[in-house]
Parts: C-alpha cells; sequence; structure tokens
C-alpha cells in the first residue's frame, strides 16, 4: 500500500517531467472565465492542452458522469478558455480540450 507522500512524490515527478516539454497554468483568466489546467507547449509542434474539472452534481441536470464531463467541455467552449493560447499564436486545431468529470472515486474523461 502506498502512503500519500507516495502518491505526493508521483505527482511531483509527473510534474517536473511535464515541465520540461510544457508550461503549467492553473486557475487563470481566460477569455470569460477562469480555467482549471492549460498546458502550453514550449515546442511548437506539439499539441497544447486545457482540461476542466467537474464534480458531478445532479442540481445541474446531470443524470450520470457523461453529462458532467460534457458540461466542462461545454463550459471551455461557451467560456473561451482558449483565448489567451489562440493570442499567444497556436492555432485552434492543435489545441486538445479535455472534459474531466468525478464523482467519489469515479471519474469520466472526455475530448472534445
Amino acid at each position: 500500500m502506498m502512503h500519500q507522500g507516495g502518491r505526493n512524490r508521483g505527482c511531483d515527478e509527473k510534474r517536473r517531467t511535464l515541465s520540461k516539454d510544457y508550461l503549467l497554468r492553473s486557475n487563470r483568466e481566460s477569455g470569460f472565465g477562469r480555467y482549471d489546467v492549460v498546458m502550453e507547449p514550449k515546442d511548437p509542434l506539439r499539441m497544447a492542452v486545457i482540461l476542466e474539472f467537474k464534480v458531478f452534481d445532479r442540481l445541474d441536470d446531470e443524470k450520470n458522469l457523461h453529462d458532467t464531463a460534457e458540461n466542462a467541455l461545454k463550459q471551455i467552449e461557451e467560456r473561451h478558455y482558449d483565448t489567451d493560447l489562440l493570442s499567444r499564436g497556436i492555432p485552434a486545431e492543435r489545441i486538445l480540450k479535455y472534459g474531466l468529470a468525478f464523482r467519489g472515486k469515479e471519474c469520466l474523461i472526455r475530448k472534445e
């Protein structure tokens, strides 16, 4: 069984690995809101990534995790979270968008 510290070290290692190739930003303004995570590539040949996290909420008329992940993708589009990346010269076709939905220990990831 892994301790919490072991998981944190694993996350730190992944972050260090990613930071070699990407500028990692979180909770920054772009468009009409604040995105959860953006990964901007240091190499213009790599894809940029926008991640939006949502917790399942029946009050939002969500029936399942698929609905929650779709709402996350919808939020990326409606609030134009790609504005900052586009203004930096990254073409729209090089921006991947993911909605991540959570309910307890369940997770579903949808890609636009």
